[in-house]
């Protein structure tokens, strides 16, 4: 996904400068061509051949090493760089940079870059909360720069506070939203559902599916890949939520109404891949539950349709539903098509290997008014690049 992209990684004196190992051999493995530069202290806790192990190329450190594959070093890299993230950041290093010195390679080349930078400070609690540390922060936010916010915790000092940094799959998140994909979505608005959703019985009993959810939160984290700016709907799921998406947490067909509703109008993309349940108890109460044979016969009524209720107000919006079948899967897809007012359909047979509920990959017909595109088995994030492909 990172291929042909140079990360540039600065790494500063502090003990948390050992996580940034995990960090750059992770976007090799995404195919980075990543890049390390090391303030002299921060050699005091992790070794420049840990990163030239990693990535392949020489860790810099000394602005006069004459060993240069270039002739100016600082610039040459500064000129190839995709995006320069600089963690974990001390608050010497904060300084220097907020106040235009460029003193080492690494404050030399992050001064002499285009590129879009990130900077993630990590310190002891009081010395982040210091007014003159405040101030550089917000002076390089002001400059354009990126700031993660640092985590609270446990610091290696004995403190307990902010000033941590983050783990190394957060700062991966900042570099791949920036880096990872072309922004071809950006300024879209993309609303899209997720999950199953639950329709209580009684306390202890409800009405579901088998939907994890997987599929909507690959279409979440690519729109946001590309540039958009996502809501994801969503019902309960055992997987990680997306990274810098709006994530509304719902649980019955009613709230996931609710929630559609509430966002609809102002998308410009809406794709609903939640399995929604089909039917609810007409009341939950235990005792409106019949006998029937000794046993309890749970009176049941439709859900909402939120599909075609949404479609049918839609105004400049793309609205796109899935099908999930056993047979005649195009034909019943294409009457779901044609009764609810859809652009676009997404249908899969879950008898088919590799489809349907709780897999790692899938395999999708797109289907439009007009034409007909079957797609490959692919990981679900493949797919869904391929849809929001012909969406876009």
């Amino acid at each position: 996904m990172l291929s042909g992209r140079t990360v540039v990684l600065g790494v500063t004196g502090s003990i948390a400068a050992y996580k940034i190992a995990n960090l750059a051999s992770s976007l090799v493995k995404k195919g980075a061509n990543v890049h390390v530069i090391m303030t002299k202290n921060a050699t005091n806790f992790i070794n420049p051949i840990t990163f030239e192990t990693l990535t392949g190329n020489k860790c810099l450190v000394d602005t006069f090493d004459r060993n240069f594959e270039f002739s100016v070093e600082h610039v040459s890299l500064a000129k190839q760089a995709d995006i320069f993230m600089v963690a974990p950041a001390s608050a010497n290093v904060i300084g220097k940079i907020a106040n235009g010195i460029a003193d080492d390679m690494l404050t030399t080349t992050i001064m002499a870059c285009k590129c879009h930078k990130i900077i993630s400070p990590a310190m002891n609690t009081n010395m982040f909360e210091n007014p003159i540390v405040q101030s550089n922060i917000q002076k390089l936010k002001d400059y354009g720069y990126e700031i993660i916010e640092p985590a609270s915790g446990y610091l290696a000092c004995g403190d307990v506070g902010a000033g941590k940094m983050p783990e190394p799959a957060v700062l991966e998140s900042y570099i791949m939203r920036e880096i990872a994909m072309e922004k071809d979505m950006k300024g879209k608005k993309v609303l899209i559902t997720a999950g199953p959703t639950m329709e209580k019985i009684d306390p202890v009993r409800f009405i579901s599916n088998h939907s994890t959810g997987k599929m909507g939160y690959a279409l979440a984290k690519i729109a946001m890949l590309r540039g958009a700016e996502v809501t994801l709907v969503t019902g309960k799921t055992s997987i990680p939520k997306p990274d810098f998406v709006k994530v509304v947490n719902v649980q019955s067909a009613k709230e996931m109404f609710e929630a559609v509703d509430k966002e609809f109008d102002t998308q410009d993309i809406v794709i609903m891949s939640a399995a929604v349940a089909d039917y609810r108890p007409k009341e939950v109460a235990t005792e409106k539950i019949k006998k029937k044979d000794g046993e309890a016969a749970i009176e049941l009524e439709r859900t909402e349709d939120i599909l075609a209720t949404m479609a049918a107000r839609k105004k400049n919006q793309f609205v796109c539903g899935f099908s999930m079948e056993t047979e005649n899967m195009i034909e019943n897809s294409k009457a779901k098509l044609e009764k609810k007012n859809l652009d676009m359909i997404c249908a899969n047979n879950l008898k088919v290997e590799g489809a349907g509920f709780g897999t790692d990959t899938n395999v999708v017909t797109l289907i439009s008014k007009n034409w007909i595109k079957e797609l490959p088995m692919k990981s679900k994030e493949g797919v869904a690049k391929d849809i929001l492909d012909v969406i876009v």
